[in-house]
């Protein structure tokens, strides 16, 4: 049963968050642009090598998972990392707060974010790209990009532990533009060599693009991917709690 004081916090971040315009903005624009910039020069009709899926749906996929990641990860390690040195973190261990309910507020805080820079994403694709999907799929790969990018909001959640402010935006960049490229964000996987394929299908971001794709397709999302992503959302919020709590045992 959620704690009475995890609610009240969950409702505290998504109003902080929704009140940052600045970060709202980067947030819901960055990933549409980076699309037209992108898939703008692509023909509609080249396809992907290995694949039936056109350069601009891939890349629609791509870059509106590539927003989720960019508002839940940079948001949430930048933030917490910041509310430790200005002593936020150190008033809520006086609370009966438990770890899972910080995690579960900073993670739903960022949440509220993606949605709309999934969905202006799949606008800017059908306008300027002409892409067309079933009902059905528009809805089912807003609420597989949604629900994905829930792993990499706990895992910025993680990172604000481990890193202290002046060290949380370096190392968050390294992951941020580690896992876009290397998990597929960027570019097609088909175009690496055989062995950092190998490596890429069991990265988070990797199995995160796949669920979009194989609904794009017309399809399910592959249960491997499902169950890698769920594998990596119980790692890192599972070590954010504990890191949490970690660093409440200290004070």
């Amino acid at each position: 049963m959620l704690n009475p004081f995890s609610g009240t916090l969950i409702k505290l971040e998504i109003t902080r968050t929704l009140r940052n315009k600045k970060f709202m903005f980067f947030s819901v624009i960055y990933p549409s642009a980076l699309f037209l910039m992108i898939a703008g020069t692509q023909d509609s009709t080249a396809k992907v090598s290995h694949t039936d899926l056109t350069m601009p749906a891939f890349y629609m996929v791509a870059m509106a998972s590539f927003g989720a990641l960019t508002a839940v990860l940079m948001g949430n390690s930048e933030r917490i990392a910041k509310e430790r040195e200005k002593g936020w973190v150190r008033q809520l261990r006086l609370t009966t707060l438990p770890g899972r309910g910080y995690v579960l507020a900073k993670i739903a805080g960022a949440a509220v974010v993606t949605l709309p820079s999934i969905v202006i994403v799949f606008v800017v694709a059908a306008l300027a790209k002409d892409v067309r999907l079933e009902t059905w799929q528009w809805f089912a790969l807003t609420g597989a990009i949604w629900a994905g990018s829930l792993v990499f909001a706990a895992l910025g959640v993680a990172v604000g532990y481990i890193a202290s402010g002046d060290a949380v935006r370096p190392v968050t960049m390294m992951l941020y533009f580690g896992l876009s490229i290397l998990g597929g964000l960027w570019m097609p996987t088909t175009v690496y060599p055989q062995w950092l394929q190998n490596i890429a299908e069991w990265l988070p971001t990797h199995a995160y693009a796949a669920l979009g794709q194989a609904i794009e397709l017309g399809g399910s999302p592959h249960p491997k991917d499902v169950a890698i992503l769920a594998v990596y959302f119980l790692l890192f919020s599972g070590g954010a709690a504990w890191l949490y709590r970690k660093d409440t045992l200290k004070a």
